[in-house]
């Protein structure tokens, strides 16, 4: 059984892309309803990166444990028309809780640059599951993939910074404003 999502978000694709490598921004696309903490909290890693082994545990509310889940992270990259399509993919599996009972469980999360505008990005999401009781969890995983997309839609403006270029960080040690000859930089 599936569970798709596409959708245009407000924020270039290399942004979207930082997101969802970012736990912490995974983590706020369920929020506040569901909280995700990870089993071991020195585990947890600042960015996913292709192999990476997690385990998290889900709970409801804060409080009502809706199960542990491993998280194996890879990515790949295709050619699209706009530009690249990069795909994040979820192939752990719940391993406690109602979804452990699941045979199944792959989550691709694609982005690209969204058709006409550069400045946003095409986001597809797809969770597939299979097993005795997926007829009976897809209505409630599908409640909360469309409470995910309202999510992505609300937190996408976040994701995009511009950092500051490496010859703009003051020399270590220097805490000293920048001259104020023709060099220096216009007061914003």
């Amino acid at each position: 059984m599936r569970i798709m999502l596409k959708l245009v978000i407000d924020c270039d694709a290399d942004a979207a892309w930082r997101a969802l490598h970012s736990p912490r921004a995974v983590a706020e696309l369920y929020g506040p309803l569901v909280q995700l903490t990870p089993l071991d909290p020195d585990e947890l890693p600042t960015a996913w990166e292709p192999g990476a082994e997690v385990g998290v545990e889900m709970r409801f509310g804060g409080r009502v444990s809706l199960g542990r889940q491993i998280i194996h992270a890879s990515d790949r990259t295709m050619k699209g028309p706009d530009g690249p399509i990069r795909i994040f993919r979820d192939s752990g599996i719940p391993i406690s809780g109602p979804l452990a009972s699941l045979d199944v469980w792959d989550h691709q999360m694609a982005v690209s640059p969204a058709p006409g505008d550069p400045t946003k990005t095409l986001w597809r999401d797809r969770l597939v599951i299979g097993g005795a009781a997926a007829p009976v969890l897809w209505p409630g995983l599908w409640a909360a993939w469309q409470w995910r997309a309202a999510r992505i839609r609300a937190l996408a403006p976040t994701w995009a910074h511009d950092p500051e270029p490496a010859d703009a960080a003051p020399a270590s040690g220097s805490d000293a404003a920048p001259a104020s000859g023709s060099d220096a930089a216009p007061a914003s």
